[in-house]
């Protein structure tokens, strides 16, 4: 009989369940979309119960295939949209709201209010993070203050908060878990990523009460069983990461120096930083990048808001395409962009310029523009972000000659040669790419002993192919430097 880790990754637009064997290879997918609502300028939600409904579709699909192969489920793996806000009632299991998405910019006034007090470089010095929307701590703050009666339960005890893994293990175990893992928690600008607790003089600025919090474990650890009634069977859940964490295992990358970029909604570039948290000075973020056994592995992450979005956003808010695989052949026509930008800021811009204000705009359209100069537009426009993150890592002193991608847009080829040229460093595609279910799966593993050690799991990545540079610098400089005078012009005047 076959065993198969069972990994759920819950991301800012579908839900998916993978089965993965233990060669690290995905053997089935099941996945689901679910609503975006977008209630006013700059809002982003979902709704919690339609999340949770999704997953137990596709998981329960994913079971099905594996009773169908004669295979065996030994443990569940988690990964998840991070900083996306949940604050459920204790009692009923139901959220009070709908869940706050991390593209979410609400919260922005807030945010520079605090600023304006002086508070953010010790904010910094605590999680690692900056004072931005994007986080969960003004989120959950800000349900608790605008749903009415929240305030009162929440000193009653009677509810709880969590980022979507969180609620979703609450889910699965029946209520009886309330926990996350250390990578989710340090995303939430509660954490102290330096003592590995909540802090409480944090909590007490952002004014969240202690008592909605999880409790904090490993990321390969117990988090409980699932309730028989659910999946006929119960399923221990061993590995829960946020999704660029869980990327990052899933790209091996556990040396200090290996860095790893995900193309899914949004754009993550992650490097390690071994047991060291290195503080940016170019506003990229330090992370933890996994906990294992009690022992903290640290990152440099830089975040960008909108990536895949800004595919989506032509398949079903412009309507020129139909599909994100059209986008390869479209663009491959052209010999250039002509001298047209997208800077993609539909939810602000996130690092390095985080300007939780600023909208995204196309410059360069003339009467010749065509849809195909406006998709390659926002295909370059992930690339170029992309280069603005490594530039801020190399005026940190931190220059990678490679990069391990991942992630759906990574299936274009045009779009990692681009990626290549426009960074000027070898680009490397996994035979695996959906790495970030992957390594969930390979965090559940760990801790139910299908995998032995990181050895192992660094001894199956395997590149399916590696792209390497070729444009003339002279051709990257110029196409550099329309970009940024395109994000120049699309930031805020505040």
């Amino acid at each position: 009989m076959s065993d198969f880790i069972l990994s759920i990754d819950q991301g800012t637009t579908s839900s998916r369940a993978m089965l993965f064997d233990h060669n690290g290879r995905s053997v089935f997918t099941a996945q689901q979309e679910f609503t975006q609502f977008f209630p006013h300028d700059g809002w982003v939600e979902h709704d919690a119960e339609e999340i949770w409904s999704t997953v137990c579709k596709v998981t329960r699909e994913a079971i099905t295939e594996a009773h169908n192969r004669g295979a065996r489920i030994v443990s569940i793996g988690i990964t998840n949209q991070r900083e996306t806000t949940v604050v459920w009632n204790r009692k009923t299991g139901k959220p009070i709201y709908n869940a706050i998405v991390w593209q979410d910019r609400r919260t922005a006034q807030k945010c520079r209010e605090l600023k304006k007090a002086n508070h953010e470089k010790s904010v910094t010095q605590k999680t690692g993070l900056l004072l931005d929307p994007y986080f969960s701590g003004t989120k959950i703050q800000w349900i608790l203050d605008h749903v009415e009666g929240a305030r009162t339960l929440s000193e009653q005890g009677d509810l709880a908060f969590g980022t979507i893994d969180c609620f979703l293990i609450w889910r699965l175990t029946g209520g009886k878990v309330h926990a996350t893992d250390a990578t989710n928690a340090s995303r939430t600008l509660c954490f102290n990523i330096h003592t590995q607790s909540w802090d409480l003089n944090l909590l007490r600025l952002l004014d969240v009460p202690e008592s909605v919090l999880p409790e904090v474990r490993n990321c390969a650890d117990d988090f409980g069983n699932t309730i028989p009634d659910l999946f006929g069977q119960k399923l221990p859940i061993n590995g829960v990461a946020g999704d660029q964490q869980a990327a990052l295992i899933g790209q091996a990358c556990f040396e200090p120096g290996m860095i790893k970029s995900t193309y899914g909604t949004g754009c993550f570039v992650i490097l390690n930083t071994g047991n060291e948290a290195v503080e940016s000075k170019n506003k990229l973020l330090t992370t933890v990048g996994y906990r294992l056994n009690g022992d903290t592995t640290y990152a440099i992450e830089g975040s960008i808001f909108v990536a895949g979005a800004a595919v989506q956003w032509l398949r079903d808010g412009l309507g020129i395409i139909s599909s994100a695989s059209e986008t390869e052949a479209l663009v491959s026509k052209l010999g250039s962009n002509n001298g047209v930008y997208m800077v993609p800021a539909f939810t602000g811009l996130g690092a390095p310029h985080w300007d939780p204000d600023a909208r995204g705009a196309i410059f360069g359209l003339t009467r010749d523009t065509g849809v195909a100069e406006i998709v390659r537009a926002a295909l370059e426009a992930v690339c170029y972000q992309t280069s603005d993150l490594l530039e801020a890592m190399a005026q940190d002193g931190i220059s990678p000659t490679g990069l391990r991608v991942d992630g759906g847009m990574v299936n274009n080829n045009w779009l990692c040669n681009f990626l290549a040229d426009i960074l000027n460093v070898s680009v490397e595609r996994p035979i695996e790419t959906e790495t970030t279910a992957l390594g969930a799966a390979y965090l559940a593993g760990l801790q139910c002993g299908m995998f032995s050690s990181l050895e192992e799991l660094q001894s199956k990545w395997q590149a399916e192919k590696v792209f390497s540079p070729k444009m003339k610098p002279v051709d990257r400089t110029q196409l550099i430097h329309g970009w940024r005078a395109a994000v120049n012009r699309t930031k805020s005047k505040s």
